[in-house]
């Protein structure tokens, strides 16, 4: 879906950079690509990029944990039982809310239970204009559908189209939104 956002907001003249984890895509032509693998990547690179632009659509699932200790290497078997520690990613749309000033901030949420409710919420916490709820169903496809929830209560049903198609309308809400 990001992928289908930098393309649509790049065909409308918008200037975009795309932050983009471990994927095997080809970046939309007249965007500029920032590859990144962990959350903590994801962040610095936009801290790093956030004020250069009026918008941030935030369409990544990134992890909420990873792995307290990391290996370089392979681990090997040892014979002994073995446990994996996790500690919370950084919440990286929430960390730059001192920074959104006049600039318009659209999240995803991915819920399987209680969509709107949920997704309400993370919007509301995350100091978002809007959030777009998605469902797991949409996941790997090339049409999908979303329900998009604004501030102000109201909210916009969008598809089931293309993700092209839905990438234009979020687009366009954006837009909207400045």
């Amino acid at each position: 879906m990001g992928f289908a956002i930098a393309e649509a907001a790049q065909r409308r003249g918008h200037d975009v950079t795309l932050i983009a984890g471990p994927v095997h895509l080809a970046t939309p032509v007249g965007v500029e690509r920032i590859d990144v693998v962990t959350a903590r990547d994801m962040q610095a690179a936009l801290d790093e990029r956030i004020t250069q632009h009026d918008a941030l659509i935030m369409c990544a699932a990134v992890c909420d944990y990873r792995p307290r200790e990391y290996s370089e290497h392979k681990v090997k078997k040892s014979g002994d039982a073995w446990s994996l520690e996790l500690v919370q990613n950084p919440d990286i749309v929430a960390s730059l809310a001192d920074r959104k000033e006049s600039r318009i901030f659209i999240g995803f949420a991915l819920e399987s239970q209680n969509g709107e409710a949920n997704a309400k919420e993370k919007m509301q916490r995350k100091g978002l204009d809007a959030i777009a709820l998605n469902s797991p169903e949409n996941i790997g496809g090339e049409s999908g559908k979303l329900t998009v929830l604004f501030r102000d209560g109201h909210r916009q049903d969008l598809g089931p189209a293309p993700k092209r198609e839905l990438a234009e309308k979020l687009i366009e809400i954006t837009e909207q939104l400045r």
